[in-house]
């Protein structure tokens, strides 16, 4: 065995140790983290999250899963069609209460963010007519801004090259060494 070999075989435990010890400090800071958040602060979370809209984007997850799995399903077998239908609606609707989870989970989230103060501004202004406008109205401004920075994008690529291209012609042309007058052409001899 050489020294290299003794030496992984020596690090590879090692290696494993520092892991796991990494990951135990991760887990004892989250638990750390979510054991200073107070029922009324979890409860201001979930009100930030409720009028911010933070999770509605996640409602269509289950009912795709369920389409999803229901055209696998009926692809496999087309026979049992209705029900395959009736077997995935049902345990759809069974795994819908645990939309609670995602709720939950969110407003831990939020909460080891964000102080119980906090939450409760972002909840005022969310549920003020400013923040209500905002939600509705912020992806329209969104989509205008990200068209008007790439017009201006645009604008100042083509500046910059056009304004680069014109100081480097003008800096090609003072370092060219000057053009020596071209010879006159010579005369043409005349025949007799």
């Amino acid at each position: 065995m050489n020294r290299a070999t003794g030496f992984r075989r020596l690090i590879a435990p090692l290696a494993v140790v520092i892991m796991i010890g990494g990951l135990g400090a991760a887990q004892a800071q989250d638990a750390n983290a979510n054991s200073n958040v107070t029922p009324s602060h979890l409860a201001a979370a979930r009100a930030a999250i409720s009028a911010i809209k933070a999770t509605d984007q996640f409602d269509t997850i289950l009912p795709n899963v369920a389409q999803q799995l229901k055209v696998e399903l009926v692809q496999k077998d087309p026979n049992l069609e209705s029900i395959i239908s009736a077997a995935v609606d049902e345990q759809a609707l069974a795994l819908a209460a645990r939309r609670a989870d995602l709720e939950n989970e969110a407003a831990r989230a939020y909460a080891v963010s964000f102080n119980e103060e906090e939450l409760n501004a972002i909840t005022g202004f969310y549920n003020s007519e400013a923040g209500k406008k905002l939600l509705s109205e912020g992806p329209i401004v969104t989509r205008e801004v990200m068209k008007a920075a790439g017009i201006w994008q645009r604008g100042i690529a083509r500046d910059l090259a056009q304004a680069v291209a014109e100081k480097v012609v003008a800096a090609a042309a003072a370092t060219a060494p000057a053009q020596a007058p071209a010879a006159p052409a010579p005369a043409q001899q005349k025949k007799p």
